[in-house]
């Protein structure tokens, strides 16, 4: 007796209604749906039926798109780390601090946390970066992949859900506001690199097509 798929929705496929290749094969991240494979035509992409998410958005030329705005977020990021991120005046006293001061001003389990905070916020990005322009720089020049570059964009894409440099801003906010009584602050120049950092990175997730990325690693 032929196995059997089974969708979240309890609806049976046999594989006699499947391609016979695995590598056709795609399942929605979000439902588990199960859908052969196809490259759309220019400026379309291929969504799932049933919730309607994303599952192949290849674009002209964008995986020189993402390297370039790699790089750029990287100049920024790297900016924001040493710029004063706020300078805060009480009374006659005024205190310009960095991320990374802020950061090592805490003792015993604050100090942790507060490691822990740069690592989500800068080191998983930074790093998501670093293994994008990796892999996609010889495939961009048509050229054979790096080695270890499917291993690289695999952990590049474990790191994606803790890499949390959005919420950071989200949280900054909402500090300011709680804080603005108590003193003027003004903002430094990292808040806005680090703004626009943001932005670089969402751009970059959105051009991203993870399964066009995975087939060209097959392919080189």
């Amino acid at each position: 007796m032929p196995p059997k798929i089974v969708p979240t929705d309890r609806k049976i496929l046999m594989t006699s209604d499947l391609p016979a290749a695995l590598e056709d094969l795609i399942a929605c991240p979000t439902c588990d749906a199960l859908y052969k494979a196809e490259i759309p035509k220019a400026g379309a992409r291929m969504a799932c039926k049933r919730c309607h998410r994303v599952l192949i958005s290849p674009g002209r030329r964008a995986g020189a798109k993402i390297i370039l705005l790699a790089l750029a977020a990287f100049g920024l990021v790297m900016g924001a780390v040493f710029q004063p991120f706020l300078s805060i005046k009480r009374f006659w006293i005024t205190r310009d601090a960095t991320l990374v001061e802020t950061a090592l001003a805490f003792e015993g389990p604050l100090l942790i946390l507060s490691i822990a905070m740069l690592a989500l916020v800068i080191l998983l990005p930074v790093t998501r970066l670093l293994l994008t322009v990796y892999v996609l720089s010889p495939l961009v020049l048509n050229k054979p992949a790096l080695p270890f570059a499917r291993v690289a964009f695999r952990i590049a894409e474990t790191l994606r859900p803790w890499s949390m440099a959005e919420i950071f801003v989200l949280g900054a906010a909402i500090a300011l506001i709680k804080i603005v009584d108590l003193a003027h602050v003004s903002l430094g120049p990292a808040v806005w690199l680090f703004g626009g950092f943001v932005i670089l990175l969402a751009l970059q997730n959105t051009l991203m097509c993870r399964w066009s990325v995975w087939k060209a690693l097959d392919d080189a």
